[in-house]
């Protein structure tokens, strides 16, 4: 692969030209003109409804949602580029507002499909070709709808409500600025560059690093705090009093497909699993001459081997990593450069972090990194990257069935990261950048099970505490007391990181949506032993799981593939792949 690879800003034009353009214009016309349309059709939503005016209900309902995630892509890809834009803003609540609006006006369908008998809509979904899960996802809920008038209700109220205040979130914590010290100067930083000081060999700046961030979160703490308390009463209200679901939780796992007793299991078995995780932290602690690993420690590099990663050079590596695995990989993530749907730059007001966004199947994912050349930034290419792929594969699907299931959505951007480390594993001369990336696996892998399932923990103890009318400092408390439980005494933990917890977008975003990474990687540690053992036969298994998407029951696609996600040894196997991980960097040490 001889293409060069800049490192440069996205372009929308696939979606739009711009905000004012004619077409976005059109668009806006055309939403309009055929939820319109749709709405004539509700005299046909009988028990007497013929196959083929079924269809042509879910199709035009699809057409019509296909249009408003274009629009709404748009404006939240726009907002990312810049949150202080206001024009994007603005254009960011026109589309929820818009949203809310079209659910409204055609939630009749939904309602009616979930009242209707079994007898009528099951030969109806017998008929309805790759809709056919979703239509039987849908009728899930029916516990859990409410009335038409309540449900518009809700939608109307959520746009200037809990979708209101999450967006304000955003806008206050991604304009934030950060000043520390390196080599002399003082920095105004992002907090993406920032984050990646928490990796350097220098154990004073990944303090400095740490207390800065918690400096200033920390004193929004009061304020953000407030915002999460309301949003977790707004989730409260509504999925336990209205909808009654049994616990906060069990929410986001029907909307997972998951039963709550797959990830009550999935909780308790990281929890019991914390004395791995200790056993790595006391070993690295050793490597870097230390008595007792500080919080500020945990994703230091073992030896002074902070080896750059030119962009274009790191491009390369993921594609060429992507491509040993199956060269239809490779060209599909080279899809996301050519198309100019990656948005790598750092930029003042951008949002921090990385994400992919799967906008229709028709068109190629975008991508957003903020990519500083460390290794890590190498790693968090291949894994959005990994998401592309994922979509691309499903992408023959119906918009309503494209999207994987969340917790399996983690899978082949896991996946995609352990083939880069192979990748650089099989290239590296160094024992110094070697141990580091082996190191690093494990400091993923902490990252991405036990931080996420422990926030999984705090979250439910949060919508308790707040259910019982906690402040914003018992919650720090509490969070404080969740950080002593998961690190014990293999690592110190300062005052300051009582305040983390406000830091987290995604328990303010979306609800309970962190242990799907946790799901994801143990299981993606299952399926890459069983790819190391089986080679090239593997792979037609993998691809089918990926190219399935969301057409699926997650429990059947995992059966299918030969797991049993309700059993504690699945989960267990996980744990014991990275037991024998930290065993093999014993043995370096």
């Amino acid at each position: 692969m001889t293409k060069t690879y800049t490192q440069k800003r996205w372009s929308l034009a696939d979606l739009f030209p711009a905000a004012d353009s004619p077409e976005m214009k059109a668009a806006f016309e055309k939403l309009e003109t055929e939820t319109a349309a749709f709405e004539k059709m509700r005299p046909l939503l009988t028990d007497k409804i013929s196959p083929k005016e079924f269809m042509s209900a879910v199709k035009s309902l699809e057409s019509i949602y296909r249009i408003a995630m274009r629009l709404g892509s748009y404006a939240e890809l726009w907002f990312s580029e810049d949150t202080q834009n206001q024009a994007a803003l603005g254009l960011v609540a026109r589309t929820e507002q818009l949203n809310s609006e079209i659910n409204n006006r055609t939630l009749f369908f939904s309602l009616w499909w979930k009242d209707l008998a079994d007898e009528v809509a099951k030969p109806l979904m017998e008929q309805a070709g790759d809709y056919r899960y979703w239509l039987e996802e849908m009728r899930h809920f029916k516990p859990h709808t409410l009335s038409e008038p309540e449900e518009k209700i809700i939608n109307t109220k959520n746009v200037t409500g809990v979708s209101a205040l999450v967006t304000l979130y955003d806008s206050i914590t991604n304009r934030y600025t950060y000043k520390v010290e390196v080599d002399g100067e003082v920095k105004e930083m992002t907090r993406g560059e920032l984050m990646s000081l928490v990796r350097s060999s220098d154990p004073d700046l990944r303090a400095r690093a740490y207390q800065e961030l918690y400096r200033v979160f920390g004193n929004d703490a009061p304020i953000l705090g407030q915002m999460y308390q309301t949003i977790v009463r707004d989730w409260r209200n509504e999925e336990i009093n209205l909808r009654h679901y049994k616990t906060p939780i069990s929410a986001r796992n029907l909307a997972n497909d998951l039963p709550d007793e797959v990830i009550e299991t999935l909780l308790k078995v990281c929890e019991k699993n914390t004395a791995v995780f200790k056993r790595f932290f006391k070993l690295k602690a050793r490597m870097l001459g230390m008595k007792k690993l500080r919080r500020y420690d945990i994703y230091a590099p073992v030896a002074k081997a902070e080896k750059p990663y030119p962009y274009e050079k790191a491009a390369q590596k993921v594609l060429q990593s992507f491509k040993q695995f199956d060269p239809r990989f490779a060209k599909l993530a080279e899809r996301v450069f050519v198309e100019d749907h990656l948005d790598a730059e750092v930029r003042k007001g951008k949002r921090t972090g990385a994400f992919c966004a799967t906008v229709s199947p028709d068109l190629t994912p975008w991508v957003m990194l903020n990519y500083q050349g460390k290794a890590d930034d190498v790693a968090t290419m291949a894994h959005e990257l990994g998401h592309s792929i994922h979509s691309m594969l499903a992408e023959k699907h119906t918009l309503f069935t494209q999207h994987a299931n969340l917790p399996l959505a983690e899978t082949a951007s896991t996946f995609g990261e352990m083939m880069l480390v192979d990748q650089l594993l099989s290239e590296e001369t160094d024992d110094a950048v070697r141990r580091d990336l082996l190191f690093r696996q494990v400091d993923d892998a902490y990252a991405t099970i036990q931080r996420q399932a422990f926030f999984a923990l705090f979250e439910k103890q949060a919508h308790q505490l707040i259910a019982d009318g906690a402040s914003v400092d018992e919650l720090s408390e509490a969070y404080f007391k969740n950080l002593k439980k998961q690190f014990g005494d293999a690592v110190e933990v300062s005052d300051e990181f009582k305040y983390e917890w406000v830091s987290i977008p995604h328990i303010y975003q979306v609800p309970f949506y962190v242990y799907a990474y946790a799901f994801g990687q143990l299981l993606v540690l299952s399926l890459y032993r069983q790819y190391k053992a089986e080679g090239d036969s593997f792979k037609p298994k993998y691809i089918k799981i990926l190219s399935t998407g969301g057409s699926e029951a997650p429990m059947k696609i995992l059966a299918d593939a030969g797991f049993d996600v309700r059993k504690a040894e699945f989960w267990q196997g996980g744990f014991d792949v990275l037991s024998g991980m930290v065993d093999e960097l014993e043995k370096l040490a």
